[in-house]
């Protein structure tokens, strides 16, 4: 079964940036939609953002315009960048992976997903 470690939160005042990393045991080729996920206190997994082997990149709306998403096969890495952080952006920060394809609107859909990380927090203070 695959590993993922998720890395890189931390605090961080609105306005600035933080680069989420996640890293595979194995090749990230062998899984079709890798994408990160929040949790904020009280709420359910949010998908941010995703991507995937021959579909576009998907992002939450909130997110758009700041957050990119881009994956190094080399280093069986995915990154999350995000910049203009704010308040709201603050959660447990999870990667998920799964091997299938999944139909385009349910791709941020965390229940979609078969492999998880074990999340790293971001803390954005205004």
């Amino acid at each position: 079964e695959v590993q993922l470690q998720a890395s890189g939160g931390g605090l961080v005042q609105a306005g600035g940036s933080l680069r989420l990393s996640c890293a595979f045991s194995g090749s990230i080729s062998d899984y079709y939609h890798i994408g990160w996920f929040r949790q904020a206190p009280g709420q359910g997994r949010e998908g941010v953002s995703v991507i995937s082997k021959h579909d576009p990149t998907k992002y939450a709306d909130s997110v758009k315009g700041r957050f990119t998403i881009s994956k190094d096969n080399a280093k069986n890495t995915v990154y999350l960048q995000m910049n203009d952080l704010k308040s709201e952006d603050t959660a447990v920060y999870y990667c998920g992976t799964r091997k299938g394809r999944v139909i385009l609107s349910a791709r941020l859909s965390a229940a979609q997903y078969e492999f998880w990380g074990q999340g790293t927090q971001v803390t954005v203070s205004s």
